[in-house]
């Protein structure tokens, strides 16, 4: 009776606890002599500090991961990665499935919350397919990288490729090869491509994956182009990605194309190869081929609003996300034009889901608005590499402009607690909406009118 009234409790409750229970474990190896390259307990808070960027999969490190951490520190970081990245949820259900242990409704219940998705219908088999999808991208994703890393670093290139293929498709934007993350590979087509369709396909969402295949696969019997037999949230997820993308490559390709410090002494198609990485890395991907400190004025700008909206749902990126912004951009042109209802592609949009993008965007702002407050009071930086680091943290992104290692016990506190904030939060939010509603009162409050603008 116990365990079913703790399971009962909040699906909520045990999904922030997953994430929470999972850091702590991954703080006390990462303390471990064994974890660090000196052989030298490190310290609770940047054990801490480590197992919740990697957890939460944002990627700011206040120690460099290549030369602070062993072989074992550097695996349990890469655990906590492929971890945060699909859900402690996720990775246990896929265990019991791979023993053959049917899969009980308070399960379902967990992986429909931790994935927000809308029906318990083929739970499993959706379970499994995101696993296997997972293990086949990043597979690829690793071979690719083996082309240039072993070459280059020899038999270590392949142990470089596996961390940074899992690292990219997660988003986490950790990785092994260099305290400058990227930088070296600025000029590299291969390594700045797979990295790009790891980080894409990662972020865009496994609704989108299966929605693609179906109607590619339905190509024979149903006549008509892929893109209009898709879902709304695949077409929204997919539009507004290539759209952000393509505008993004454009405004850095612009607002850096004289920089010297960043795009400036490179060819034509190395410029617009960094301005692509630049504008895709910044959706909470969190690798760097360009010093982020070194960005203009305007480029910083740009990045915190794309860092700001992220990825797609169901992914494994952060931020707001895609789908949640343009549905509010779409109220508030259907809000100006005087429409009663909101619909895009000939289709409505649910009142549900406008109230819940408003939730999840209002509450992405003020945990990155309280973290900026208080990280100013805590730390002697610009307001804009503050603001740059608080944005990063509340939406998993991993970019920082060098101010991460110089933060101090506080501010590593402040940042932790953020990222942790910036990952659950969301979640928390989409099981919120998704739980089976109270009855409603059936005498309801008397309706006033309120001066709006």
């Amino acid at each position: 009776m116990k365990r079913k009234k703790l399971i009962s409790l909040s699906t909520t409750h045990i999904i922030l606890l997953s994430f929470l229970i999972t850091i702590l474990v991954g703080t006390l190896l990462l303390m471990l002599p064994i974890s660090s390259a000196s052989r030298q307990a490190t310290p609770f808070i940047d054990a801490l500090f480590t197992a919740t960027t990697a957890t939460c999969v944002t990627g700011l490190v206040v120690v460099p991961t290549v030369s602070a951490w062993s072989i074992f520190g550097q695996l349990v970081i890469l655990a906590l990665i492929q971890i945060g990245g699909l859900g402690i949820i996720t990775v246990m259900s896929g265990i019991m499935l791979s023993i053959n242990r049917k899969m009980k409704l308070s399960d379902s219940i967990l992986i429909q919350d931790a994935f927000n998705l809308n029906t318990l219908s083929g739970l499993g088999s959706f379970l499994k397919k995101v696993l296997i999808g997972t293990a086949v991208v990043e597979g690829v994703g690793a071979l690719l990288y083996m082309i240039v890393f072993i070459p280059k670093y020899g038999l270590r290139g392949i142990y470089y490729s596996i961390f940074t293929s899992i690292s990219a498709f997660c988003n986490a934007g950790i990785d092994i090869i260099a305290e400058d993350s990227l930088c070296s590979f600025v000029t590299n087509p291969i390594v700045n491509i797979t990295t790009c369709l790891l980080i894409i396909f990662g972020g865009i969402g496994y609704i989108v994956w299966w929605d693609v295949i179906r109607v590619i696969k339905q190509r024979k019997t149903q006549k008509g182009r892929v893109f209009k037999r898709l879902t709304l949230h695949s077409k929204i997820a997919i539009s507004s990605t290539a759209i952000l993308i393509i505008t993004g490559a454009i405004l850095f390709f612009i607002f850096e194309y004289n920089n010297p410090s960043t795009i400036k002494e490179l060819s034509l198609l190395e410029k617009i190869q960094a301005s692509f990485f630049q504008s895709i890395t910044t959706r909470t991907a969190g690798f760097a081929t360009i010093p982020q400190e070194n960005l203009s004025t305007p480029s910083a700008l740009l990045s915190l609003i794309l860092m700001f909206i992220g990825g797609s749902p169901v992914g494994t990126a952060g931020g707001v996300k895609t789908v949640t912004i343009t549905t509010l951009l779409l109220a508030a042109i259907s809000a100006i034009k005087n429409k009663n209802h909101v619909s895009v592609f000939g289709r409505r949009i649910p009142k549900e889901a406008i109230s819940k993008s408003i939730a999840v965007v209002a509450t992405s702002f003020s945990i990155m608005f309280i973290s900026t407050l208080l990280l100013s009071c805590f730390t002697e930086a610009n307001v804009l590499d503050i603001i740059y680091e608080t944005v990063s943290a509340t939406a998993t992104v991993g970019l920082t402009r060098a101010l991460t290692p110089t933060l101090t016990i506080a501010g590593k506190i402040i940042i932790t607690a953020t990222m942790y904030l910036g990952r659950v939060g969301p979640i928390s939010l989409a099981v919120a909406f998704l739980t089976k509603k109270d009855n409603q009162n059936i005498i309801s409050d008397p309706t006033e009118e309120i001066s709006v603008g």
